[in-house]
């Protein structure tokens, strides 16, 4: 996309910004014309000081004069405590604004293609981009505006000293400010395409890291590697053009800065032998120096760097252009091509009213299996080796299943296909008898799971949002205090929430330690409506008690519980035990099994070795 492209995407949305904030755009012109008088009044006491005070004999004069630079001064600091205040009136809203839209694309992006990728992307565009924005959109108000109102005072100053000094002055500085503009068309399209390399390295990192267990693993460390290295060396060589776009840019200010200087010292003899006096040469020499050219360099610098940049993400939360139908394009249908329908929230059945404390899962007589996996293989990479390989599971509804294997073999990636995040190589995953990766057009978060990873997701809010987040119903009704209650009971949370304040307690997950977060964390997922939970290692940061009463009342729970063990004592408390060992799957109950896997007997006599030390 153009520069051009870029300014007719992001104009639109600035002039509809701006015309919502005219009474804030006008309160801060009006403190901007306040601080005018300052620069007015410096330059021009100091001409009158010397003319008709100093020169003059005027000692008095000379100093009063001086004295009512010195009160413009003042006033304009008074002024410039106005403008502070009403920028932030302008700046936060436009903050706000963009965090509130990157929210809404990422959950746009989800609920239209949930099959896609997580936009990792979007993560940059919440935190960093928003702050840049912020920033960029402060400094060129702030900047802009100091510029435009203190060239009104400077100018005003000279023509009411001599207009022949705008003559000599304006050229210079209209020669700079041409040899600078050449330069941001350049410098936005290389900040551009230094952002576009973030967020494709956000992506590329993210997508790595949510499987570098499996990766390692697999051996597939120099294939991640060939993924990632030439994005970072990308980005290091959009730096080095930044730099030298940057350079150019600093010869301009140079120009713009220091060439009206010169052009009034070599113009000085034929405006004193036309009758200019020295008053009016040193008034006009102040202005330059001590107003006009600063604000212009510090213009000058916010639009090269600020304003690129804020040009450049302001695109990132423009709305996609539409995408054009061809005309032959085929009509929608209503052919069942394997995913959810999009009006059925819970699928093909409805879900029975909220208990006190959970909402059951739908009907689960609709399939025969609450999941299943049939001849799944799954590799990260071609030519990585499978780390699940022609994996045939039934998981029952209601049962409670344990997933046992060394670090690395696959665990996380079987409760990631489960979970629909990942596509199997080959075979068939379905959940509740339909493919677990929903198609586009699914609409929504899957009601039919929640996956709770090992690091432990909660965020800033109340104790009640943290652990409700996930416990929405299908007529859209929260859960009540009473069922939050119950959870909190019935999994030991009580002390915690007190120290918090109670339900409406403040969360700031970094005071809490990573047991703590996963206690919540699992208090969410007891209150999800989803008919199948995943735990993937959801309690490796709690204690063996904890962990047990946490683990019996997920299980209690109605719906189906697949737990990735940390401690074989989980695979003792399970139904049926999936052992993963590298060659071969093993599933069956605890006291069957150390007689068919020599793995899972190995790992019973080490942990029965450890208890007993």
């Amino acid at each position: 996309m153009t520069e051009g492209e870029t300014w007719r995407r992001v104009a639109p949305e600035g002039r509809r910004f701006l015309r919502g904030r005219k009474g804030t755009a006008g309160r801060l012109a009006a403190w901007s014309l306040l601080e005018s008088v300052h620069t007015f009044l410096g330059g021009y006491g100091v001409a009158r000081a010397l003319d008709d005070g100093f020169l003059a004999g005027h000692v008095a004069v000379g100093l009063a004069w001086l004295a009512a630079a010195g009160a413009g001064a003042l006033l304009g600091g008074f002024a410039l405590r106005g403008v502070f205040a009403e920028l932030a009136e302008l700046v936060e809203p436009l903050r706000d604004g963009l965090v509130r839209r990157a929210v809404r694309q990422a959950l746009d992006r989800a609920v239209g293609d949930p099959a896609r990728a997580p936009d990792t992307g979007s993560v940059s565009r919440l935190t960093q981009q928003t702050e840049m924005a912020r920033d960029s959109f402060a400094g060129l108000v702030l900047t802009a505006r100091s510029f435009v109102f203190t060239a009104v005072g400077a100018f005003a100053g000279m023509a009411a000293l001599a207009p022949v000094l705008l003559l000599i002055v304006v050229p210079p500085l209209l020669l700079g400010a041409v040899a600078f503009i050449a330069t941001l068309r350049p410098m936005a399209s290389v900040q551009r395409r230094s952002l576009d390399t973030d967020e494709a390295l956000s992506d590329r990192v993210g997508a790595v890291a949510e499987g570098l267990r499996d990766i390692v693993a697999c051996g597939g460390q120099t294939a991640a590697e060939a993924g990632v290295e030439p994005l970072i060396t990308a980005q290091e060589r959009l730096a080095r053009r930044l730099a030298h776009w940057s350079a150019l840019r600093t010869l301009a200010l140079g120009a713009a800065g220091r060439l009206p200087v010169v052009a009034l010292l070599f113009a000085t003899p034929w405006l004193l032998a036309r009758g200019i006096t020295a008053g009016t040469l040193a008034g006009a020499l102040t202005y330059l120096v001590q107003a006009l050219l600063p604000a212009l360099n510090t213009l000058m610098a916010a639009l090269g760097t600020a304003g690129t940049r804020l040009l450049v993400v302001l695109e990132r939360f423009c709305d996609p252009l539409p995408v054009p139908v061809p005309a032959s394009a085929p009509a929608p249908t209503d052919v069942d091509t394997g995913s959810a329908p999009p009006s059925a929230e819970y699928g093909a059945g409805t879900a029975p009213p909220r208990e006190l404390g959970y909402t059951a899962p739908r009907d689960t007589a609709v399939s025969a299996s609450a999941a299943e996996l049939r001849g799944v293989t799954f590799a990260y990479g071609p030519g990585a080796a499978p780390v699940l390989d022609s994996l045939d599971l039934v998981v029952h509804p209601g049962e409670h299943l344990a997933v046992v294997g060394p670090s690395g073999i696959g665990k996380s990636t079987l409760t990631a296909l489960l979970a629909g995040m990942l596509p199997p190589g080959a075979g068939t995953v379905l959940v509740a008898g339909e493919p677990a990766r929903r198609g586009p057009g699914a609409g929504g978060p899957d009601p039919r799971r929640t996956l709770l990873p090992q690091q432990a997701y909660v965020f800033t809010g109340t104790v009640r949002e943290n652990l409700t987040h996930l416990a929405g119903s299908p007529d859209g009704r929260p859960p009540g205090d009473a069922e939050v209650r119950v959870a909190v009971a019935r999994l030991g949370l009580d002390v915690l929430v007190d120290r918090l304040g109670g339900l409406d307690g403040e969360v700031s997950p970094r005071l809490l330690s990573r047991g703590e977060s996963q206690h919540l964390a699992l208090a969410a997922a007891y209150l999800s409506p989803a008919p199948l939970l995943l735990l993937d290692e959801a309690t490796c940061h709690l204690d063996p008690g904890t962990e047990a009463r946490a683990e019996r009342v997920l299980a209690d729970r109605p719906g189906t519980l697949v737990v990735v063990a940390h401690r074989i004592s989980s695979a003792v408390r399970a139904d049926r035990v999936l052992v993963l060992d590298g060659t071969r799957a093993v599933c069956g109950t605890h006291a069957e099994l150390p007689s068919r896997s020599p793995l899972y007997r190995d790992l019973v006599g080490m942990w029965g070795r450890a208890a007993e030390v």
